[in-house]
């Protein structure tokens, strides 16, 4: 089960004690994926369509629940390359369907049904825990979590761009940074943030994926902490070699050209030290001199050979 469908069974299973925060869940997912279907009689029927059995079982679940509708469920499996099933859930009965729109604010005082079967009235979403019931209706009906493993990627596909601002302001009310993005016919609510995408799963009341994603993040951050620790140190160690390298090229340089005596004691003394110990750090260095000496001072002392390696050099040229 991808990490997407395991959140989705767990809101499945997740029900709201109070009555107005199953609408406000229901409204949603009729919503974003429902139909409806009008008579000649002008009698409704009201239909989800699903492709994920957990959002089929929440939406029966909450007619049950609310209304005591019994429902018509149909599964149909896909043919060819597309192998999936699609259930539908439907509200056969003209006055249950009616019961159940007036109820969600589908529809308006007149009878009719809203454009695009968006809201009639935020009466239904007015309160913080129907607002968290109404997303989380609608991340069952038209969401997806991508793999925090591989990247971080919450949205939520809307057929109208009304309907994606009104989801969008939502989650912002929550103060999460949602945005807007219309991809082919669809306008889709995202989040792309690791940080928020665990709050939102907060919001939705989803404990278990949160504690999940919340421990794949820490993973994830330990592993990226230890990557540039261990790039910073390598980088390091290359960095140090190489100058030691550089070092034993000049030492080997002035002995072979002007010899050790020529030099002061102190220079003397740390260009045979360095040939006898080529792997040595500075510090290592300075501690073997009699008496020690400090880093800054083996450096400063290093540097020098170095000049005079570089002059001797140039003489070496021009002659």
């Amino acid at each position: 089960m991808s990490f997407s469908s395991s959140v989705k069974d767990e809101l499945s299973r997740q029900l709201s004690p109070a009555r107005h925060c199953q609408i406000a869940e229901m409204a949603a997912i009729i919503s974003l994926c429902g139909r409806i279907h009008i008579s000649e009689k002008n009698e409704y029927r009201v239909k989800i369509h699903t492709e994920n059995v957990a959002v089929a079982r929440k939406y029966f679940t909450l007619l049950k629940k609310t209304f005591n509708i019994n429902t018509d469920i149909s599964i149909r499996q896909g043919s060819g390359n597309h192998r999936s099933r699609t259930y539908t859930v439907a509200v056969l009965k003209a006055e249950d369907a009616l019961r159940v729109l007036q109820a969600a604010k589908l529809i308006d005082r007149y009878g009719e049904i809203e454009e695009n079967l968006s809201l009639a009235q935020n009466v239904v979403i007015q309160q913080n825990c129907c607002k968290r019931a109404f997303i989380r209706g609608a991340f069952l009906a038209a969401g997806s979590i991508s793999d925090p493993e591989k990247f971080y990627h919450f949205e939520i596909a809307c057929a109208t761009e009304a309907k994606a601002a009104q989801v969008k302001g939502l989650i912002l009310s929550f103060g999460l940074d949602a945005k807007i993005v219309q991809r082919k016919k669809y306008f889709v609510v995202y989040i792309k943030e690791g940080s928020q995408i665990v709050d939102i799963l907060n919001v939705m009341e989803a404990p278990t994926a949160l504690m999940e994603l919340e421990n794949i993040r820490i993973v994830k951050e330990m592993r990226g902490s230890v990557n540039r620790q261990v790039n910073c140190e390598t980088a390091n160690i290359n960095k140090t070699v190489s100058a030691a390298v550089k070092q034993m090229e000049d030492i080997t340089y002035i002995r072979d050209t002007i010899g050790f005596d020529t030099l002061p004691e102190g220079l003397q003394e740390i260009a045979e030290l360095r040939l006898l110990r080529p792997e040595a750090t500075l510090k290592e260095l300075g501690e073997a001199l009699d008496p020690p000496v400090g880093k800054s001072g083996v450096n400063h002392r290093l540097r020098k050979l170095g000049s005079l390696a570089e002059k001797l050099r140039e003489q070496s040229l021009s002659e």
